[in-house]
């Protein structure tokens, strides 16, 4: 047990809600190599509408990134990440509905807390949800990719992050075994947005997803690539606006 650690919050980047008396709280995820300035566009977006004045928008950096604690003493793993979310969450005192949005790697991650905590999350919106079976991994053509990636991702970022928070977020968050699992077992609704020009996600998984998980998630394809952009966020503002009406 190590207190420091155990006790640890995410840095909240963001709060708002446009009437101050919300119906409904959306937490944002980000994804590796990034922080919740991902969201930044998205959140201007959602909070000029009128149809969102009573969501209370939030976005936390994750541990390792943004306004959140950093240091070696981190595993950067799920529990870590877990353990800070949920105090995090605990310590808003919630007593509306909850909506998850995670973006890449923050919708495992809130997939994987929507799994542990299932009484707490009302729906989770996943953008860009990176979904690889056990054989993916070990696939040589898979792992050729994955390196691709790494590569791809900035030396910039890599610096900031720190080469354990990258490397062990990929390895323990992005490459974990037992992704897929918790996917096919979840037991609230998730709504898909992807991009179909997104190389990244596993794309040509979704199919055998809903075919072992009947009703539980809904799909929504965009014509963009991997990142939070317009594509993305003008239909998140629908399913979010459908979160709203369904508990007014």
């Amino acid at each position: 047990m190590n207190p420091k650690i155990d006790n640890l919050k995410l840095g909240k980047a963001h709060d708002f809600c446009a009437s101050g008396e919300a119906k409904l709280v959306a937490i944002f995820i980000h994804g590796i190599a990034s922080d919740s300035s991902a969201f930044g566009k998205a959140l201007d977006y959602l909070e000029k509408s009128e149809k969102m004045k009573e969501v209370r928008f939030i976005a936390f950096d994750l541990l390792g990134s943004g306004k959140s604690y950093k240091s070696d003493e981190l595993n950067y793993d799920y529990k870590d990440q877990l353990m800070a979310l949920h105090n995090s969450i605990q310590s808003l005192e919630l007593n509306i509905p909850l909506v998850l949005v995670g973006h890449s790697m923050g919708t495992l991650i809130a997939t994987r807390y929507a799994t542990k905590y299932k009484n707490s999350v009302r729906e989770l919106i996943l953008i860009s949800p990176p979904i690889y079976t056990e054989e993916d991994l070990e696939n040589p053509a898979f792992k050729a990719g994955m390196k691709v990636f790494r590569e791809a991702v900035s030396v910039k970022n890599r610096k900031i992050l720190g080469e354990k928070s990258f490397n062990n977020s990929m390895e323990k968050i992005v490459n974990n075994k037992k992704n897929y699992a918790t996917l096919a077992s979840l037991e609230i609704p998730a709504v898909l947005i992807y991009g179909v020009q997104d190389q990244f996600i596993g794309s040509y998984n979704i199919p055998k997803l809903l075919k072992e998980n009947p009703g539980r998630f809904t799909t929504i394809k965009t014509d963009g690539r991997h990142g939070v952009s317009r594509d993305k966020y003008t239909e998140l503002l629908k399913v979010l606006e459908e979160a709203l009406s369904e508990i007014s």
